[in-house]
């Protein structure tokens, strides 16, 4: 088993069926430590952008869902720190959260692109020992970043098949299921 750790990747399984987060989730895992992990699923976009829930600005930026936990909140991730005060580096030029107000001057001023951010309504959270749990009963793959950050403009509609034609063997047939085998 591959040890997790702060900017890789968590796919999820093919055994994940009915989890409506995280069927078919690619996960960023955002922090790792003993105390736990915290990341966002890369691949679900929500319905509706940037300008649909906050004030202040027109922009038509893609939200996604990070994950079940505290789904009223709005994080992101980016790659403009230099723009961006009080970001928190993952991982090979990849940061999060940062002076929001300034955030939405950049976008406003058309200073930051859809290349350079990703908003997620809430996050995906393991408290201690959690993870390594979920990895011990094959419910997710780690996987190094191999993106660095052109992660955040990857399109996410076939990201999880993508990796799982990566992995090879078994998982390549699971590329092309449909996303509930029942339906097959």
């Amino acid at each position: 088993m591959t040890k997790p750790k702060k900017g890789n990747l968590l796919i999820a399984e093919p055994s994940i069926i009915g989890d409506v987060s995280f069927n078919r989730a690619v996960i960023l895992l955002a922090d790792h430590n003993p105390l736990g992990s915290v990341g966002f699923i890369l691949n679900k976009p929500l319905e509706y952008n940037l300008k649909d829930i906050v004030d202040g600005t027109e922009s038509d930026f893609m939200v996604y869902n990070g994950g079940p936990v505290e789904q009223d909140n709005l994080y992101f991730i980016h790659k403009s720190p230099e723009l961006i005060p009080d970001s928190i580096e993952i991982s090979k030029g990849i940061f999060w959260g940062g002076d929001f107000a300034t955030v939405l001057n950049l976008i406003n001023e058309h200073k930051i692109s859809q290349n350079d951010i990703r908003f997620f309504l809430g996050y995906s959270g393991w408290d201690e020992q959690q993870l390594d749990n979920e990895l011990k009963s094959n419910s997710w793959l780690v996987s190094e970043n191999v993106y660095d950050n052109a992660i955040i403009s990857k399109p996410c509609n076939s990201f999880w098949r993508e990796k799982m034609l990566e992995l090879g063997g078994d998982y390549s047939i699971w590329s092309n299921a449909p996303e509930d085998p029942s339906y097959n």
